[in-house]
């Protein structure tokens, strides 16, 4: 699976970035969130759906 952050809808929340730990997304230079992995690790797959969800803006997309 893999995951990433548009950037033009982000308004740097961290909902993400504590719901997987910085393990997965992370602030930018700019305050906003973005993907740090190429692949979401498996264990952290129902994470980052989660943090999908919870996402105010619905600013994460997931590619299967």
């Amino acid at each position: 699976m893999k995951c990433n952050i548009d950037t033009e809808k982000c308004i740097g929340c961290g909902n993400c970035v504590a719901l997987t730990e910085s393990k997965v997304f992370d602030f930018n230079d700019d305050g906003l969130a973005n993907a740090i992995v190429d692949e979401v690790p498996k264990d952290m797959e129902e994470t980052v759906k989660e943090a999908k969800e919870q996402c105010p803006t619905d600013a994460i997309n997931i590619e299967k």
